[in-house]
């Protein structure tokens, strides 16, 4: 959730809103309240089931601030039948990991980035594309966005993004240089989409888990 809506909400109910991050792995957890969250905007919490570490792509430890893969020392566990996926979640010391990027602040607090699997690599520059999603979602004609890398035979991956407007007869070319706009009013121009599809709505688990993989995959092998 971005930091604008998680504000919004406190705001309009109270400070009475819990966030909890963890995975099925039952690998660790964390835990805010209102209060710390809004002593520390976008961060999940602090780690109430195993002990956060931020690692870099060769497996060292990184200092507060610094995004990396999140490691939990924490329960142990097994992927059904996978072995080679098991092993690949672990690494030396035992830690685990579920694919997510994050970084600590200097108390201990928790902010994520996103997932490994969905970073987009534009010119070998990294993008993470929650930062757009946050800030196309903040435009108010729009009420859902997904952003991921497609196929450039130029720059390895181009920014996409696909947009459930609030009013699906809005759709169109107008919407969408008003969009890209807004974005790169908000953020580095390069980490916004170069185009913006529209969609009635977009793929999303019951518990609200956005799948950027099936609008990727989608749009790499040629498909709508």
């Amino acid at each position: 959730m971005s930091v604008d809506a998680k504000r919004a909400m406190i705001e309009w109910l109270g400070p009475i809103l819990e966030e909890s991050y963890s995975g099925t792995e039952g690998n660790g957890a964390t835990l805010i309240s209102s209060s710390e969250w809004l002593k520390h905007p976008g961060s999940v919490g602090k780690s109430i089931l195993g002990s956060i570490h931020i690692l870099d792509e060769h497996g060292a430890e990184l200092p507060a601030h610094r995004n990396g893969v999140v490691y939990f020392d924490g329960p142990r566990f097994e992927y059904f039948k996978d072995p080679d996926r098991t092993r690949q979640a672990y690494n030396e010391r035992g830690w685990s990991t579920i694919g997510d990027i994050g970084r600590l602040d200097e108390e201990g607090y928790l902010y994520l980035t996103d997932r490994v699997s969905d970073v987009i690599i534009s010119g070998g520059v990294k993008i993470y594309p929650i930062e757009a999603e946050h800030a196309l979602s903040s435009h108010p004609r729009v009420l859902d966005a997904a952003v991921f890398g497609i196929p450039d035979e130029d720059l390895g991956e181009r920014v996409h993004a696909v947009v459930q407007p609030v009013r699906l007869e809005e759709a169109g070319e107008d919407l969408e240089r008003e969009l890209i706009e807004f974005c790169r009013a908000r953020i580095a121009p390069f980490k916004c989409p170069c185009r913006i599809e529209f969609a009635a709505q977009l793929p999303r688990h019951e518990t609200g888990k956005l799948y950027r993989r099936l609008l990727r995959t989608d749009r790499s092998t040629g498909g709508v």
